[in-house]
């Protein structure tokens, strides 16, 4: 999978559950609430004035990893 700023942030979790660790760094905590499961990385990086470019970044070297 290679994540896009327009990724869903439950299809990037469904692909590997440790992605997550990255969206709480953002403190993005509410990984469990069917609404934020459903927003793209770069809404939710908006919403928590984080960079969705450095996001995916961190994201896809994590995924390319192989971890």
């Amino acid at each position: 999978m290679t994540v896009t700023k327009n990724s869903v942030i439950g299809d990037v979790l469904d692909e590997n559950i440790e992605t997550a660790q990255f969206f709480f760094e953002i403190g993005m905590h509410c990984l469990g609430c069917p609404a934020s499961r459903g927003e793209t990385i770069e809404a939710a990086c908006a919403v928590h004035g984080t960079d969705a470019d450095e996001l995916v970044k961190r994201i896809n070297a994590f995924l390319s990893s192989g971890k």
